[in-house]
């Protein structure tokens, strides 16, 4: 016999059959059901260099994601490093929130160690990334020290205005645009050597700005086998557009026999500089008899009449002998429209002995001038920074010796300020190609990835 249900029990069985009908729907059910995909973790590099005490190292932008969930809810942390005594994961910060984040490393040893970098996401998933980091040894001065990764052989710099440069590299044909105020890759870059036909390096070694030009030099010498280049025998302009990180280039005229001048002119002149021997067959630049181009920059209220400093010869070629310059009085027809050179009367200047490794000089004709061994060891010959007024007849008065205990050799000087302001700073930049940065023996040049090269800026105290 069938047993009627009371109205009271026939009513909760409908309302349980309708609890699970709209569980079926999936209608209000618990939030911990819900289902998470998993997380996503993107690096803006996946190679970083840094150095020990630095101040201002690049930082790596972080980008993470997780289908059902908010990025803020997701954790990014350093989960393992391959040699905690350069790099260990409690020295790797990650500030922001959301879906960017910003990572930096505190580098403890000279060295390399990859750094997984884990992101955390709802539901326990996980997803990591490998960051390949290099760390160089601490310096002189860490405060006031920049790295510009991305070449490791500046050699020419040119102040581009609101707090940037633009650097050559001596050995690719490549200029690049910097923040002189943070250590990081270069926001531009312009590889000019398809504009001027040239297949091989230029060596650019030498820069000099008039207005909205920049005029570049080519070392004019051999290469380090003794071998003529003629990519090497260059000077050309580029045209600057705008300002700062803003900056474009575009490159102008060129001139590809600069040196055939020089080397005539001495020859005219009973070669007392020896030119058509130190360019010769077999005459490697470097030596104390070579010839070799490293400074640029106009003469005092000059637009047209430029001084090329020469790293090598000494005058006489020995040592204590006197540093260099020869003027061009048509630079600017020569490097913008193909001018033949017109030679102007040569300078000797005392710099105890030392060769001219940049000059450059401000609106009021106030010169520095990066005073260096005519020698390839870079990274042990002294360096010292001489102020000059450019005037042939005045002596250069030294300033300071520069420090030489840290890899590099001091190349170029980006901006000359007020020199009669106390306390008013220079930047120089040094050509870091032959260090050995990281402790394995590898020159800075040949370094496999482009974002462990690196040159060093630093801001020296020159008013007096």
């Amino acid at each position: 016999m069938l047993h009627q249900l009371s109205l009271k029990n026939r009513r909760a069985a409908a309302a349980a059959g309708g609890v699970l009908v709209l569980a079926a729907l999936g209608v209000n059910t618990p939030a911990h059901a819900a289902s998470y995909g998993t997380p996503t973790i993107g690096l803006s590099v996946s190679y970083l260099s840094g150095a020990v005490g630095a101040t201002g190292d690049p930082v790596v932008t972080v980008t993470v994601a997780q289908s059902g969930a908010d990025a803020a809810a997701l954790a990014v942390a350093a989960s393992a490093s391959s040699k905690s005594s350069v790099a260990g994961t409690g020295d790797v910060t990650v500030t922001g929130t959301g879906a960017t984040r910003q990572l930096a490393v505190a580098a403890h040893a000279r060295g390399y160690t990859d750094l997984t970098i884990k992101v955390t996401g709802l539901g326990g998933k996980t997803a990591t990334k490998t960051l390949h980091y290099a760390a160089s040894a601490a310096v002189q001065n860490t405060a006031d020290t920049r790295y510009l990764t991305g070449s490791s052989d500046a050699s020419a710099a040119v102040d581009a205005g609101d707090g940037y440069v633009v650097v050559a590299d001596d050995e690719s044909n490549t200029l690049r645009l910097y923040n002189r105020s943070a250590s990081g890759a270069p926001v531009k870059s312009w590889d000019v050597g398809s504009a001027l036909g040239a297949d091989k390096e230029i060596d650019i070694e030498g820069a000099a700005r008039v207005g909205n030009a920049i005029y570049w030099t080519g070392s004019l010498g051999n290469n380090k086998d003794g071998e003529y280049k003629s990519d090497r025998n260059t000077v050309f302009t580029t045209t600057v557009t705008g300002s700062g990180a803003a900056t474009r280039l575009t490159v102008g005229g060129s001139y590809k026999k600069l040196r055939d001048d020089l080397v005539a002119w001495d020859k005219t002149n009973g070669n007392r500089y020896g030119f058509a021997a130190g360019t010769a067959d077999g005459e490697v630049p470097k030596q104390i008899d070579g010839f070799n181009i490293e400074g640029l920059e106009f003469a005092p209220g000059s637009t047209t009449t430029a001084y090329l400093g020469f790293r090598a010869p000494l005058v006489p070629p020995k040592e204590g002998g006197k540093a260099l310059i020869v003027p061009v009085t048509n630079f600017d027809k020569v490097a913008g429209s193909g001018a033949k050179a017109a030679i102007g009367t040569p300078i000797e200047l005392d710099l105890g002995g030392l060769s001219i490794r940049d000059i450059r000089k401000n609106a009021a004709d106030q010169y520095l001038i990066v005073a260096g061994s005519w020698a390839a060891d870079d990274n042990s010959d002294p360096y010292a920074l001489y102020t000059w007024d450019g005037v042939a007849a005045h002596a250069p008065v030294k300033r300071a010796d520069l420090p030489t205990a840290d890899p590099g050799g001091w190349e170029a000087v980006v901006d000359v300020p007020d020199l009669t302001v106390p306390g008013a700073r220079a930047q120089l930049i040094t050509d870091a190609g032959s260090a050995d940065l990281y402790g394995d023996g590898t020159e800075a040049k040949d370094l496999d990835h482009a974002e462990w090269k690196k040159s060093r800026a630093a801001w020296f105290t020159v008013g007096s």
